[in-house]
């Protein structure tokens, strides 16, 4: 299956993202930045034109990254915001290439203790999501941080149109780049199951939007946030 192309909305993407929503997933994926201060390495997969990784490299001095795209014009654009970060060029590397043929052929053995996945995971069909999640695990170190940042449906009276909007929100993407996905998967499930807490969480926009600190349970005796 012909993967999709997001290089054609790169560069308008802040705009449009702002002319829907505003700011809300901009604030969606900073919440948590404050709490990631301590980290060392990160996995960012599909930031986009890069706010979030510029935003780290930038509050956290010490954290190194691997951040990865699909679109090489994203990661062209995440590059040059980053670049003002302190010391950006040793700290980041920048992979043009498909998440799953990814972490299944060139996944570094190095100790991640981040991963950081902003409206990326709704990109994949639940087996993609599950295998992505099963094969990333064993890299990272005891007590990790996954965040998460994604589209959901409340329960109440938001049901409803939250399920329109994301209906019609999946039929624009597929027009616009072929992304061929036309569920939220569910990435609860495979986290827990595979030694992950959420340790934190926060809903927005009547809860269409969340962003979630998942925690790799640690040893007896080590430290958790939350």
């Amino acid at each position: 299956m012909k993967p999709p192309n997001f290089d054609r909305i790169a560069r308008p993407y802040r705009r449009l993202e702002y002319l829907t929503l505003g700011k809300a997933l901009e604030r969606c994926r900073l919440h948590f930045l404050p709490q990631l201060l301590d980290r060392r390495c990160a996995l960012i997969l599909g930031d986009g034109d890069g706010r979030f990784t510029a935003s780290l490299l930038s509050a956290n001095h010490i954290i190194e990254a691997d951040a990865l795209d699909l679109s090489a014009t994203m990661l062209a654009l995440l590059r040059q915001r980053s670049a003002a970060a302190p010391n950006a060029s040793a700290r980041l590397r920048t992979h043009h290439a498909n998440a799953l043929d990814f972490v299944f052929e060139q996944l570094p053995a190095q100790p991640y203790d981040l991963v950081v996945t902003h409206f990326f995971l709704d990109c994949l069909t639940q087996p993609e999501l599950d295998g992505l999640i099963a094969r990333i695990v064993p890299v990272l170190a005891p007590g990790a941080i996954w965040l998460v940042s994604d589209f959901r449906i409340p329960s109440g009276a938001m049901r409803l149109p939250a399920q329109v909007y994301i209906r019609n929100l999946y039929f624009a993407f597929r027009v616009l780049t072929g992304l061929r996905t036309t569920h939220l998967p569910d990435y609860s499930t495979p986290l827990r199951k595979l030694g992950f807490t959420r340790a934190n969480h926060h809903h927005s926009l009547t809860g269409l939007l969340t962003t979630e600190m998942w925690q790799r349970n640690s040893p007896p005796g080590a430290s958790r946030i939350g």
